[in-house]
């Protein structure tokens, strides 16, 4: 394995410079292990860009360091074992959380009865889908653990999802070569349209419940113990 010395650190300006230069790092010194274990900290929600991570693997690949298939089941199964942390958090310690305290941030018993029902009816297709939005993959984890989606269903589907990503970002990331970084910049400015809609999204959400007065807030919020 290289050193970012030897020329697969590309310059990189602004606020992302010392992650770059972390994710690099953190390549040279521990191959494969490096996108296993930086896949599986972006999936546990710490936003190490993995539109970073899998075109650098991607970059190795064509310079005959790393194995194609090598490199995308390292990234699928980091992120699917930090995607399976990431539930746990949010149903041992998230779930208790919102049920003692959700009516004093507006989660009010019908709002989580609603988010309950939506992930055991379409937990599926959200754990696969989400691992294809940027922003949305680092946290999704968390609210299908707080409303205690099937834990099963919910590793196969996040793993697929995971496998999808990374066999797309490691090919793009080979055929780029040297401008692997590239890859960060263009998906970023999704980044920015996935955020504005999430701001959107809790905006209306806070004006509807507002609006037509917090009546139900005190009633006690269900716990489903069902896995």
């Amino acid at each position: 394995m290289p050193s970012g010395g030897n020329g697969y650190t590309p310059p990189v300006h602004g606020l992302e410079d010392a992650i770059v230069a972390f994710i690099t790092s953190t390549f040279a010194s521990f191959g494969y292990l490096a996108p296993f274990f930086l896949m599986a900290l972006e999936s546990c929600n710490i936003p190490i860009p993995s539109e970073v991570i899998l075109p650098l693997s991607g970059f190795l690949v064509g310079q005959g360091l790393f194995g194609f298939w090598q490199a995308v089941l390292a990234g699928a199964l980091g992120g699917t074992l930090g995607s399976a942390v990431s539930y746990w958090i949010g149903a041992l310690g998230g779930r208790p959380l919102m049920l003692k305290y959700g009516k004093y941030v507006l989660i009010s018993a019908s709002d989580a009865a609603k988010a309950d029902r939506f992930f055991a009816k379409y937990g599926e297709a959200t754990a696969f889908f989400s691992r294809l939005l940027p922003v949305v993959r680092t946290f999704i984890s968390l609210p299908a653990g707080i409303t205690r989606m099937n834990f099963p269903k919910f590793l196969a589907y996040t793993f697929a999802g995971s496998l999808l990503w990374s066999i797309v970002l490691v090919y793009v990331g080979e055929l780029l070569g040297r401008n692997w970084i590239e890859v960060r910049e263009v998906l970023q400015r999704f980044d920015y349209v996935v955020v504005a809609a999430v701001l959107l999204a809790v905006a209306l959400y806070i004006w509807r419940h507002v609006s037509h007065g917090r009546g139900g807030f005190n009633q006690p919020l269900p716990l489903r113990e069902d896995g």
